[in-house]
């Protein structure tokens, strides 16, 4: 039992993440690991949270989701939870994963707030409208997970809406990320050079990239580092990035960053470093027909490039259109710019295109965080 649930939390570690340009939503991991209602277990556990994210997954109809999680710093040595929760908590924290803070909830409306994120929380935050009106003006922007016949459900604390959603980057945000931030204490783990700095800084897996950084915390209107508390310096324009989506069958599996320092290759088992492999998804035909290694995105000043790689090619889908006619051969080695809604298409049904650019349209049925829960209590239905 205790090694299926450690696979769960090595699932659930792939689904938390302090990246602006991945993240979902935004919750307090200290609230959600109480939420006993939800199985009937112990006081405090850690796969509340990826009961929480399946949940989530399943509301967005898109798989793997990540989400932006604050970590009150008294989680670290909680009793409640069992030693090798604890270990894991502060393996993320000190890889960068989760932001550790002695107030998190004030963090995580800030983070919400300058992100446009929904917040997944049972707490009211009545006393705090008049800082973050969108609590009262939009509707699903703060989400309460509850118990359901499949699994956790969501209710809107304000308005008719249920499904979390996400608003617009605050201007102040947009600013914030538009600027690399650096944390004059050494080895910070959320803007230092990368990879922590705690009891686990050997086992640190996480190299930060700049436009992978959090938004800084603001302290009477400066930037500063939210675990450490101190300002931060600017270390200059962040790097250019987009956020792409994969989309099989009509559901969006998973979502990535490019940068124009790092291409990123998409395929069916891609061996380069960051590439995308899709295998997990395809059936046998696509399976055959999408090479390992099929296209190669590239950002250069501002433009998405896309070249293949395959030996069957691949076709653009421009303006998103689904019309035979209108769809563009792309030849082995051949390259061109995808449009703002252009999409590819490695293979009928399995297209890659801008995130925003790519609506969902398929009954889904999730990859669970919660497929090796050890009990019945705790896994999740697949239908």
């Amino acid at each position: 039992m205790r090694f299926e649930i450690s696979k769960v939390l090595d699932a659930i570690e792939g689904r938390v993440c302090t990246d602006p340009s991945l993240a979902r939503a935004v919750l307090d991991l200290a609230e959600v690991i109480r939420y006993q209602d939800l199985d009937g277990g112990r006081p405090a556990s850690l796969l509340r949270l990826g009961m929480v994210i399946d949940a989530l997954s399943r509301e967005l109809a898109e798989d793997s989701v990540p989400v932006y999680a604050i970590v009150h710093r008294a989680l670290l040595s909680d009793a409640d939870l069992t030693s090798n929760e604890r270990m894991v908590v502060r393996r993320w924290a000190d890889d960068g994963l989760v932001e550790v803070l002695d107030n998190p909830g004030d963090r995580m409306l800030e983070v919400a707030d300058l992100l446009g994120l929904p917040v997944v929380s049972r707490v009211r935050f009545d006393g705090l409208r008049g800082r973050f009106p969108w609590l009262v003006e939009q509707p699903g922007r703060v989400v309460a997970p509850v118990p359901g016949a499949g699994g956790p459900a969501f209710v809107a604390h304000v308005g008719g809406g249920h499904t979390p959603v996400e608003g617009d980057r605050s201007p102040v945000g947009g600013q914030l990320l538009a600027r690399r931030w650096r944390c004059p204490e050494p080895g910070c783990a959320l803007f230092g050079g990368g990879g922590g700095g705690g009891a686990f800084a050997d086992l640190a897996r996480v190299d930060r990239a700049p436009a992978g950084q959090p938004p800084p915390g603001l302290r009477h209107g400066v930037p500063t580092c939210p675990r450490h508390g101190a300002r931060l310096s600017d270390a200059g324009p962040r790097p250019r990035s987009e956020v792409l989506a994969i989309r099989i069958g009509g559901l969006i599996r998973r979502r990535f960053v490019l940068t124009e320092d790092e291409p990123v290759t998409v395929g069916r088992a891609p061996e380069e470093t960051g590439g995308v492999m899709l295998g997990q998804w395809l059936n046998d035909e696509a399976r055959r027909w999408i090479s390992r290694a099929h296209v190669r995105f590239e950002l250069r000043v501002g433009e998405v490039i896309v070249t293949d790689v395959s030996t069957n090619g691949s076709g653009i889908r421009p303006n998103g259109s689904m019309t035979e006619a209108d769809r563009v051969p792309l030849a082995p080695k051949q390259s061109r710019v995808l449009g703002g809604a252009d999409m590819v298409e490695l293979y009928p049904g399995v297209q890659v295109g801008r995130a925003r650019e790519l609506p969902t349209g398929a009954a889904f049925t999730p990859t669970s965080v919660m497929a090796e829960a050890p009990t019945m209590a705790m896994r999740l239905p697949r239908n």
